[in-house]
């Protein structure tokens, strides 16, 4: 069983991306392509410079709501997403949430081959396991690529992410928890099934996250 990585790409510039993209690669088995930093014009060009890596990329467009930097209306982002999926990614992340409002989106999406990534952050905290194991449910009904992420403010937190894997069913779960007290639960995740764990180059793109370099040296360890 190979344990995998999945590099997050939050640059500002097509260019730059693909330059990322080309360098993580080599290092790790996916990306993610933070979409929502660049400037919605560039995002065209972006596809089109790194459509022959598609195939291992995570392809993301987080509205502000979710954390994320997608400087246009949903209107504009909905249209890119749908432009996104023309594409065919490994895996296209679209929210639970925007899911939820948009049945004309998540229809369409269905109709094309891409596969979805349905995904849920709690920015605050963990819920309580009955809470994660319904919204699991509620989000497997689009997708069986699901990401459940929360906040942990305690190691017990961590232990409430890392509990859902037993119950994940026919998921392809991806679940942690986010901030330093969630932090083991990004490595241990791959040893109880997540496809892969998100790790950064450099500095982290989000709270928590390891570099591909300390994930891959901790993932060694065992072998």
């Amino acid at each position: 069983m190979k344990y995998k990585t999945c590099v997050s790409i939050a640059e500002k510039t097509p260019n730059k991306v693909k330059q990322t993209l080309k360098i993580a690669l080599k290092k790790s088995d996916f990306v993610e392509i933070r979409f929502d930093f660049l400037k919605i014009e560039q995002i065209p060009e972006t596809l089109e410079l790194v459509k022959k890596d598609l195939k291992k990329s995570v392809c993301t467009l987080r509205p502000k709501t979710e954390g994320g930097q997608f400087p246009g209306n949903e209107k504009e982002r909905i249209a890119i997403i749908k432009l996104i999926a023309e594409y065919n990614p490994f895996l296209l992340d679209v929210e639970f949430n925007t899911l939820k409002k948009n049945a004309l989106l998540a229809k369409y999406l269905k109709s094309t081959k891409t596969k979805l990534l349905v995904s849920w952050h709690d920015f605050k905290k963990t819920p309580s396991s009955v809470e994660l194991k319904k919204k699991m449910s509620q989000m497997s009904k689009f997708s069986n690529f699901v990401k459940i992420v929360s906040s942990a403010k305690s190691t017990d937190d961590s232990t409430r992410m890392l509990e859902l894997y037993s119950k994940r069913g026919k998921n392809n779960l991806i679940s942690f928890a986010m901030g330093d007290l969630g932090r083991i639960s990004r490595i241990l995740c791959l040893y109880l099934g997540s496809p892969y764990t998100y790790v950064s180059l450099g500095k982290p793109v989000a709270p928590g996250q390891f570099s591909v370099d300390e994930a891959n040296k901790i993932i060694n360890l065992k072998k």
